[in-house]
């Protein structure tokens, strides 16, 4: 449950810098050029045994799984490219051609784009940030209204579904508990229930929301918790994962036990 950096940036880099690759520094003599296609185009003849629908040689099929991979890594950018501009480039720097940029020029357009990019990527995660901020404080408004629902000072709201009666763990006990975290739409993002074992974990190092809840729990329990934005993932959620910026996030916890030392 830990928290990772502001901004995912590894697609991003992935779809530019194959740009900048078919854009610059693929410039290869043409007669190492015919040599590689003459090459290629043998082995595309050849029998394998191995054919797929559409697919006859393994030239086909790398040709093709290259281009999915591709598509993949442009998935990011999509909308900001010009494919056949995009085929023209790769076909010119394979082919030995003249390019129409040098590599200092495709340096500078990609810095550009990348600076760009990552500021539409900000305005994005700002604005998502601002909508689910609002979202969850109208959820916790009126799931706190609701019998049986507790909100404490700092703004967890917890329902008791089993009280236990065993005792309550500190803040430097380690605990094993099942859960299920899910989404304000309903969405599971998590589930030890699903992966079939409970989780193990020293309980100050878990966000400041489940610190406190769990507390709240005598071993043998299940709760529900509500936990906003500020006791769970913030501002940053979990980049690249499942928890948007300032999420507000519902738990169904049962505490299993307060691990002993040298018990595990």
């Amino acid at each position: 449950m830990s928290m990772n950096p502001y901004l995912r940036h590894t697609a991003l880099a992935l779809a530019v810098g194959s740009l900048a690759l078919f854009a610059a520094g693929c410039n290869k003599p043409a007669e190492k050029a015919d040599a590689a296609k003459s090459e290629t185009a043998e082995a595309g003849k050849s029998a394998d045994g191995k054919s797929i629908p559409g697919l006859p040689t393994e030239k086909d099929r790398v040709s093709y799984m290259i281009g999915m991979g591709l598509a993949k890594s442009l998935e990011p950018v999509k909308d900001e490219i010009d494919f056949d501009v995009v085929s023209k480039a790769v076909k010119s720097s394979l082919a030995g051609e003249k390019l129409l940029l040098d590599e200092k020029q495709a340096a500078e357009i990609n810095e550009a784009f990348m600076q760009k990019m990552q500021a539409k990527q900000i305005a994005e995660m700002m604005a998502k940030a601002k909508k689910n901020l609002e979202d969850g404080q109208k959820f916790l408004a009126e799931n706190g209204k609701k019998p049986g629902v507790k909100t404490t000072a700092s703004g967890l709201q917890y329902e008791v579904v089993t009280e236990g009666t065993g005792p309550k763990p500190k803040a430097s006990d380690v605990v094993r508990v099942h859960y299920k975290g899910t989404l304000l739409d309903g969405k599971t993002f998590d589930s030890s229930y699903d992966r079939g074992e409970p989780v193990m974990f020293p309980l100050n190092q878990v966000v400041p929301g489940w610190q406190e809840g769990i507390a709240l729990m005598p071993v043998g329990s299940k709760y529900k918790l509500w936990i906003p934005a500020k006791l769970g993932y913030g501002e940053k959620g979990t980049p690249g994962g499942p928890i948007g910026p300032n999420a507000t996030l519902a738990f169904e916890v049962e505490l299993l036990e307060i691990v002993k030392p040298g018990s595990n």
